[in-house]
């Protein structure tokens, strides 16, 4: 295994506030970034060394980046799969096509946790509205429909309570191919973030309690209150998924708790919002830890320095900066965003604990 020397330029698709805590883990390990997206004025190219602001569809501007990189990852997983498999063709490309394939589809990705003996909730694919309702009447009567792509935060999906109003879900989803799954009703939802390098060594973070405010995250708790056994359990399903897809990287498991059993969710092929504790809460954030995975350095040390917590700032959430600046100890991580929208993440917070206190 050939480590990515330091003084090489890593490519980061995708621009936003997880393309910038990338770009600031990678310069102490002597790395430069380029950052390659849609938007203008991206939160990651306030930090990064270059930004190439294009459609991910443009071969010339993609050529054009894979000849100024030395290898790519990605900070958002709806990059279109042609931008991805174009690039892999004539660079590294960490993680790959396949991981990024099944992540984009929730049926694919139901169908790999299946594959690998991962239970989920019931679930069955929905192309029509006959789909819909003959799959009502065997999942229902609580379910929840879901576009099988671009969906994140809450979004493509909508709540089913019966068969009543089922046309009109189906046309306020556009019609699309979809998802149908049972509602569950659970105990907690956690997530598991792992790191696989490219030599295939894995180690993972603590399991991570998270709490979430109109389908949004809104707070992480680490280490979540879970036994020895839940915790050992939790942290093998996530090493699975990642072995089985050849991944390298940074990856996050989301797990519904249900009794002493946990509900596979979905899989994030990236950095993820409830590992952004780990830049004070353990000896190796997540975004240092995804740099060493992709560039072959040894993977660093996953203990906590503490118990962590943190919160989201969503919209006008970031209006509370000076008073939260005032509490002993806060941590604050504004993401360079200028207009602060409903439901758009704006920065969060991070609070360490002594290992003995409960937050």
């Amino acid at each position: 295994m050939t480590s990515l020397p330091p003084g090489s330029r890593i490519g980061i698709l995708g621009g936003g506030q997880l393309g910038r805590m990338l770009s600031l883990a990678a310069a102490p390990l002597g790395y430069a970034c380029h950052i390659f997206g849609p938007e203008a004025d991206p939160p990651a190219g306030q930090v990064a060394d270059r930004v190439t602001i294009s459609d991910y569809y443009d071969e010339s501007a993609l050529s054009a980046f894979a000849s100024d990189v030395d290898l790519v990852t990605l900070e958002f997983e709806n990059v279109p799969a042609v931008c991805v498999e174009f690039l892999a063709n004539v660079i590294p490309v960490r993680p790959g096509p396949q991981s990024l394939a099944t992540a984009q589809d929730r049926l694919i990705e139901k169908e790999f946790a299946s594959s690998i003996g991962t239970g989920t909730a019931p679930y069955r694919a929905i192309d029509s509205i006959s789909d819909l309702q003959t799959a009502m009447a065997q999942i229902g009567p609580l379910a929840v429909l879901k576009t099988r792509r671009m969906g994140y935060d809450g979004r493509g999906q909508i709540m089913l309570n019966g068969s009543d109003y089922l046309d009109q879900a189906w046309q306020d989803l556009g019609e699309v191919p979809s998802i149908l799954e049972s509602f569950i009703t659970f105990d907690g939802e956690i997530s598991v973030i792992a790191a696989r390098s490219l030599d295939g060594s894995i180690i993972a973070y603590p399991p991570i309690a998270n709490q979430h405010r109109n389908n949004i995250l809104n707070t992480s708790r680490v280490p979540a209150s879970l036994t020895t056994e839940q915790t050992q359990r939790a942290i093998a399903i996530a090493t699975q998924i990642a072995e089985a897809l050849d991944y390298v990287g940074i990856l996050a498991v989301e797990l519904f708790v249900k009794g002493d059993d946990f509900l596979f969710n979905e899989f994030a092929p990236r950095v993820h919002n409830s590992g952004h504790w780990s830049i004070e809460g353990a000896v190796t954030s997540q975004f240092e830890q995804h740099i060493r995975a992709i560039c072959g350095l040894p993977l660093g040390s996953t203990d906590l320095l503490g118990r962590a917590e943190m919160t989201n700032l969503i919209g006008s959430d970031v209006n509370q900066v000076l008073t939260l600046l005032a509490e002993p100890g806060v941590h604050l991580h504004l993401y360079g965003k200028t207009e602060a929208r409903d439901n758009r993440k704006m920065g969060h917070i991070t609070r360490i604990f002594p290992k003995t206190i409960r937050p």
